[in-house]
């Protein structure tokens, strides 16, 4: 893909997190990776999402130099470039301090399926990671040793991140991690949800994954 295509997909992305609410003022970021050239383009650090432009995203390469752009990378930058170097399948990862789940981050702990929609496109409890401070590449290192075949992982204290295939994949997730979040949350507050036996969520994650949809 060209540089320019991958920065106009980046912007039009950014502006659903603030659309969905799963970010305020300049929190959170997207990440995309070309799989033909490996190069990633992620958000400018410290810009407001109504101020995002295609030439405002900065382009790296996968060991974090600079091929293009005259901001500064995000501030997540070498955690995002470790989940693409360990997992070479992931062409997207968003990070976001969404309410709900970041209120569950907050305390440590997962979120269990309690209900379909969870199963459908998860397939299995969405898992907390242990607390790392921003900057460097440890939180790169939490997210992909408690991941595991999830699309989505909390961080303790902290908030989100989500992968996929793409970055579209990547933000679809975490719209769906918060939307799981605030309904479990909601759940917890009448009474005690139960989770769905593991057989069930496999059926429901089978179906979804390759029945579903055209």
């Amino acid at each position: 893909m060209q540089l320019h295509l991958l920065r106009e997909e980046l912007v039009r992305l950014h502006q659903e997190l603030p659309r969905h609410n799963l970010v305020v003022w300049t929190g959170g970021n997207v990440s995309v990776r070309d799989p033909e050239s490996g190069l990633v383009a992620i958000k400018p650090s410290g810009v407001r999402y109504e101020d995002l432009t295609a030439e405002s995203m900065v382009v790296l390469d996968l060991d974090g130099r600079v091929v293009d752009g005259e901001l500064n990378p995000s501030s997540d930058t070498a955690s995002h470039l470790l989940i693409y170097r360990r997992r070479p399948e992931v062409n997207g990862v968003v990070h976001t301090h969404s309410r709900y789940a970041t209120a569950f981050a907050a305390v440590g702990r997962p979120i269990p399926v309690y209900l379909t929609a969870h199963a459908d496109e998860f397939g299995g409890p969405i898992p907390c990671a242990g607390f790392a401070l921003i900057g460097g590449e440890e939180i790169g290192e939490q997210v992909v040793a408690t991941i595991g075949d999830s699309p989505a992982v909390l961080l303790k204290n902290h908030g989100v991140f989500t992968v996929g295939p793409s970055a579209e994949a990547a933000v679809k997730t975490a719209v769906m991690v918060e939307d799981i979040a605030a309904t479990v949350w909601l759940a917890l507050q009448l009474g005690t949800p139960e989770e769905l036996p593991e057989d069930v969520v496999e059926q429901l994650h089978r179906r979804y994954t390759t029945v579903y949809g055209q």
